[in-house]
């Protein structure tokens, strides 16, 4: 394992921009964190970003507290790797439909027409984006 304290590789870069789940957990909940599976996206800038509703439970937290992490791991069958990165996160107004309808088609086959209507329906609602900074990346290769 591997620790940079505030940065991501481009090896992490490459790997976060396969269509993987993360798993991601927010300061301030039930003790231990509960970890959700979210879709996500790794900017040029080295920040992870992703989207949801504007009054989850994750928001309500991070409003308080806004501490928060993300584990993304590959899947069984490849060597094991995973890659965690742990800062700040900021909940924006701005951007999130863009970031779903591009998420949207990172995951699903959007000439299904079953998934083209789930996108739709989320197209509909109110998004925020949440946008962790990082402040410690640590990641394992084997």
């Amino acid at each position: 394992m591997s620790t940079d304290a505030t940065s991501l590789t481009p090896e992490d870069l490459a790997f976060l921009r396969r269509p993987l789940h993360g798993f991601l957990s927010v300061a301030g909940g039930p003790v231990p964190p509960q970890p959700r599976p979210v879709w996500f996206e790794a900017t040029a800038e080295g920040t992870i970003q992703l989207f949801t509703g504007p009054e989850t439970v994750k928001v309500r937290r991070l409003r308080g507290d806004p501490r928060a992490s993300i584990v993304v791991a590959a899947p069984v069958g490849e060597r094991e790797r995973w890659v965690s990165v742990a800062g700040r996160t900021m909940v924006e107004p701005d951007g999130a439909h863009d970031l779903c309808a591009r998420l949207a088609a990172r995951y699903w086959d959007l000439d299904d027409p079953a998934r083209a209507d789930e996108l739709a329906a989320m197209m509909a609602t109110d998004q925020v984006r949440l946008v962790i900074h990082p402040e410690e990346v640590r990641r394992f290769i084997n």
